[in-house]
């Protein structure tokens, strides 16, 4: 895996992003060492966090069939959950994240597990990477939060060779409310994550458009995850979530959306 100019990714300086674009709260809000602390908590936590990261964990490996040999990028790496995974199959991995902090973070965990990966830092938009350099990408719960979403596909696309995985919340599905909410919030001033949903034609027009075509898809809940966490039962959550299905509305309202594309 290299840069463009022959440089191993994380080596040199990385892309810095404008200050006017610092400010974004993508960039901002992970740069808090608190935050980067807390979030695989946060995140993963719980009895609804690990069911949500072992059936991530399944996907994931299904779809990029992570085994010795095969070069795989986790872009938007946070605390490494993906990367760290991966590397454990014997897979050639590199996390890349803007924020320091919550590399600091992954690298903790990464020793903690006792697995080797590369970790460094890079902007989504701008990736250190050489085209077609690594076999397969994930970007799991960036692109709802980046400046300019299309252009990060475009970057993901750019570096990989076979298959790209994004996950996103769904336009069609309640994140879409608690987004609409939390951008009001922004516009009068409070801090927080004002991030959007994607409409899935749109997501898969932006990879077409870069040659990739849709070979798989996931959806992982019908109720929000915070009011499963906040109920924190892991019964009640496959006891609803599996009648929800049986009834049809994963596929129609389920979020977040995975999709595997294919060059």
């Amino acid at each position: 895996m290299t840069r463009r100019g022959g440089q191993e990714a994380g080596d040199g300086e990385p892309f810095t992003a404008p200050a006017a674009q610092r400010n974004h709260y993508s960039y901002a809000h992970y740069a808090d060492p608190e935050v980067a602390d807390g979030f695989h908590e946060l995140r993963f936590g719980g009895p609804i966090g690990g069911y949500l990261l072992d059936t991530q964990a399944r996907w994931l490996a299904a779809a990029v069939r992570p085994e010795p040999g095969r070069r795989i990028l986790d872009v938007g790496t946070g605390s490494g959950r993906a990367a760290i995974a991966f590397a454990a199959a014997g897979a050639s991995v590199v996390g890349l994240d803007y924020s320091r902090e919550m590399l600091r973070v992954g690298r903790d965990r990464a020793g903690q597990r006792g697995v080797r990966l590369g970790l460094g830092v890079a902007d989504a938009h701008h990736l250190p990477i050489a085209s077609a350099g690594v076999d397969a990408t994930v970007c799991l719960r960036l692109l709802m939060h980046v400046i300019d979403w299309p252009a990060v596909v475009a970057e993901l696309c750019r570096v990989t060779r076979w298959r790209v995985v994004v996950d996103f919340p769904a336009l069609a599905s309640a994140a879409a409310v608690e987004s609409v909410t939390r951008r009001v919030a922004a516009a009068v001033g409070r801090r927080g994550e004002p991030y959007r949903v994607i409409a899935e034609r749109d997501m898969v027009a932006a990879f077409s458009a870069q040659g990739f075509r849709l070979v798989g898809t996931e959806r992982q809940f019908v109720l929000p995850i915070a009011l499963h966490k906040r109920i924190n039962s892991l019964a009640f959550t496959t006891r609803v979530e599996g009648v929800l299905r049986s009834l049809g509305l994963l596929r129609l309202f389920g979020s977040p959306v995975a999709m595997v594309f294919e060059r």
